[in-house]
């Protein structure tokens, strides 16, 4: 049994963003605390559950959230990655974005544990231990000196615990076969979730029917399940190449009742996706909050010491240029140029230098990569994870080692560890695909840097090899 004082938890509503009305209960985002013990409780439990659920393979392969060696960037970069592959064939591509609410504080406890059971193989005491594990809960709201009294929590996992998460994603394991099963392909984030396909465009109108009945199905597996589809949080986005995006459809996507008019951008995990798949939009934007921060360090710059300057553009600053990365793969230079122009001004800031300071000797001097060479850093990561079974499944397909190919084992580059590159027709689209471009990263690489044993090892002398050719190739 989970033991009566570990179930009481203590809400704190926090607003979401300063400029919203804090007379609306909609601002708040609630922050769940619960006891101490009652999380190392739910760590022990968590660690053994996990290990179950990957060995027997239980876990499902297109959710990645609440996963190790999962991530938002591996997720987007997979969607994206099939996009690609869709617009090089010619095709386009259908997108859509769903949202739940309030999905964490509607799972019906009597469906999740039938599911644990059925599903899942857990039965016994196990069983026995999530029931006392849900019943029971209990939480209260703290506000600055008020408390509300203890009220019985029926619905849901319990927020801010460490088992919450997983026993969300197992509850809402079936809904990728549902998605599968209507000819589509899903993607889930936590309770984000990705649809998407792709067709010739002269079968656009059938995909877009096609997304509707899937949409249908999906909405009404929610209400089965006690979980509730977000219209008005619902995003639709037509994908083509750049010669054809007069030919996308603009006709409304029904989301139940609601018609969803597709746009030209969507947001999806933090990456922003643009109809013809340039990532025009998600480098302009990145670069924007960059510039924004900077200006923020700038003037608090005489007040710190140098390292903690160092720390401050580092976690403000170098940390939104380097997310999502990998997505960026083969975009122009002129795109690169600006997020250099990130980097170059975050040297000149840390060093006190003016803008048209020569800055090469002081990215030199901080050991920083090169814009470009960041990204080839990102993908060469993700290519030896995958090489050793720690990157997501959905991405290690992508990947074809030359060893691997029967017609290819006399061949020197079986011994080198090197990777077969897919053909392609288009170098602006297909190009940049996660299987061509991590490939040929890969492949540029020294044997060296290739053969390193540990990732400890092959990140250091990765970046010896990108630093060298960011300044002297």
């Amino acid at each position: 049994m989970f033991p009566t004082p570990f179930k009481s938890a203590f809400i704190i509503p926090l607003l979401k963003k300063p400029d919203l009305n804090p007379a609306d209960t909609k601002s708040y985002r609630p922050i769940s605390n619960l006891s101490v013990l009652s999380k190392l409780v739910e760590r022990l439990v968590a660690q053994q559950l996990t290990s179950y659920l990957r060995l027997w393979n239980l876990l499902p392969e297109l959710q990645s959230a609440y996963r190790t060696n999962h991530s938002t960037e591996t997720a987007v970069l997979r969607v994206l990655s099939d996009i690609l592959c869709a617009l090089d064939r010619g095709d386009f591509a259908l997108l859509t974005l769903l949202d739940l609410s309030a999905a964490f504080d509607s799972v019906d406890h009597a469906t999740l544990l039938s599911s644990l059971e059925i599903s899942y193989g857990i039965g016994g005491t196990l069983l026995d231990w999530f029931k006392s594990y849900l019943h029971g809960l209990q939480q209260s709201v703290r506000c600055t000196n008020s408390k509300s009294t203890l009220s019985a929590i029926l619905y849901g996992v319990p927020q801010g615990s460490v088992l919450g998460p997983i026993l969300f994603l197992l509850y809402t394991a079936d809904l990728l076969k549902l998605v599968q099963n209507k000819g589509l392909i899903p993607h889930l984030y936590a309770d984000d979730t990705q649809i998407y396909g792709s067709c010739p465009p002269d079968r656009a109108a059938a995909l877009q029917d096609q997304v509707t009945v899937c949409i249908d199905a999906v909405g009404a597996w929610m209400r089965s399940n006690r979980l509730q589809l977000n219209a008005t949080k619902t995003e639709v986005l037509w994908c083509a190449s750049a010669r054809r995006q007069d030919q996308l459809p603009d006709l409304p996507l029904l989301v139940g009742s609601d018609a969803v008019k597709p746009v030209r951008c969507v947001r999806d995990l933090g990456i922003y996706i643009d109809a013809d798949v340039s990532m025009r939009t998600h480098v302009s934007r990145t670069v924007s909050s960059c510039f924004a921060a900077l200006r923020q360090i700038r003037s608090v710059r005489r007040s710190v010491s140098k390292p903690v300057l160092l720390s401050l553009v580092s976690s403000l600053v170098l940390s939104r240029l380097d997310y999502g990365s990998a997505t960026l793969a083969g975009i122009p230079t002129y795109m690169l140029d600006r997020l250099q122009s990130v980097l170059n001004a975050a040297a000149r800031l840390i060093y006190g230098r003016r803008k048209y300071d020569p800055v090469t000797p002081l990215l030199q001097d901080l050991h920083w990569l090169s814009a470009p060479e960041r990204i080839k850093f990102r993908l060469a990561v993700l290519v030896f994870r995958c090489r050793n079974n720690t990157a997501p499944a959905y991405l290690a397909r992508d990947l074809h080692w030359a060893a691997d190919n029967n017609s290819r084992q006399r061949l020197r580059s079986s011994t080198t560890h090197k990777l077969i590159v897919p053909r392609t027709r288009l170098r602006t689209v297909g190009d940049r695909t996660f299987g061509v471009a991590a490939a040929r990263v890969w492949n540029n690489l020294p044997l060296t840097v290739r053969s390193a044993t540990s990732l400890n090892t092959f990140k250091r002398h990765l970046k010896t090899h990108l630093f060298h050719c960011s300044y002297s190739c």
